[in-house]
C-alpha cells in the first residue's frame, strides 16, 4: 500500500528530514541561477482572462520548474507514498497547492480537486510522463483534466546551461550553481470538453510534438545547441 510508510516511525522521520533539508537547498540553489525567458506571457495571459492553463512539462524537469514557478498557486499531483509526501511538504513551501494521489492510487480523486482548482482560477502543474513514465512519453491524465476543466493546456521546457544529471527513470536535472536556465513556454493548446478518444489520442501527440520543440527552444537559449 502506498501509505505504509506511515506505520514506521522511522519513515516518519526520514520524511520531515527530507522536507527540512530539502526547502532550504533548493532555494538557495534556486537564487544563484540565471534565467533566460521565452514565452511567459502565454502564461500570464491566461491567468489574466480567467482561464487558468494546465501547465505541462516533462518529469526531469521539475527542480528547476519548482524553483522558477513558486509563489503563483499553481495546483500539481502528488503521489501519496513516501516520495510523494516529502515532495508535497516541500512544494507547499515554496506556494504550491497538492492534489494527493497518482495515475496508480487515488488518481481520479486527485484529478477531480484539480478540477474543481482549475475551475476556481487556479493554474495546475503537470509532469505529463510520470509518476514512473517511460521518460518523454506524454500520459492522458493532462489532456483530459484539460478537457474536464475547460481549460488550456501551457507546455514549456526548462534547459540549465551546466548541471548533473540523475540516473533515475527520468534523467532528472539538477542545475549547477551559478548557471543559467533557459525557459520556454509555449502557445496554448485548446483541449474541447467530450473529445472521442481518438482525438484526444491527437491531442496527446500534439503536446508530445511541442514539448519536443520547446525543447529544441530551450537548449539553444541555454547555450547547449
Amino acid at each position: 500500500m502506498s501509505d505504509d510508510w506511515r506505520r514506521s516511525s522511522s519513515k516518519r522521520f526520514q520524511v520531515a528530514a527530507i522536507a527540512a533539508l530539502g526547502y532550504p537547498l533548493i532555494s538557495l540553489l534556486g537564487h544563484t541561477l540565471r534565467w533566460r525567458v521565452e514565452g511567459l506571457h502565454h502564461f500570464e495571459s491566461a491567468v489574466a482572462s480567467g482561464r487558468a492553463p494546465v501547465m505541462t512539462f516533462w518529469h526531469g524537469r521539475i527542480l528547476s520548474a519548482t524553483f522558477y514557478f513558486r509563489g503563483r498557486g499553481i495546483v500539481v499531483m502528488t503521489s501519496e507514498n513516501f516520495d510523494g509526501e516529502w515532495i508535497a511538504r516541500i512544494i507547499e513551501r515554496f506556494g504550491y497547492g497538492t492534489a494527493r494521489g497518482s495515475t496508480s492510487r487515488g488518481g481520479r480523486r486527485a484529478l477531480l480537486q484539480l478540477v474543481r482548482d482549475i475551475k476556481e482560477g487556479k493554474p495546475a502543474g503537470f509532469a505529463v510522463d510520470g509518476p514512473r513514465g517511460p521518460a518523454r512519453v506524454a500520459q492522458p491524465g493532462a489532456v483530459w483534466l484539460a478537457g474536464a476543466a475547460d481549460r488550456p493546456l501551457l507546455p514549456f521546457h526548462l534547459e540549465a546551461s551546466r548541471y548533473w544529471e540523475l540516473r533515475s527513470w527520468d534523467r532528472t536535472q539538477i542545475p549547477k550553481p551559478f548557471s543559467t536556465v533557459a525557459l520556454v513556454v509555449g502557445e496554448p493548446l485548446v483541449v474541447p470538453p467530450d473529445l472521442p478518444d481518438p482525438e484526444r489520442e491527437a491531442v496527446r501527440l500534439d503536446l508530445e510534438s511541442r514539448l519536443r520543440a520547446l525543447e529544441t527552444r530551450a537548449l539553444e537559449l541555454s547555450g547547449r545547441r
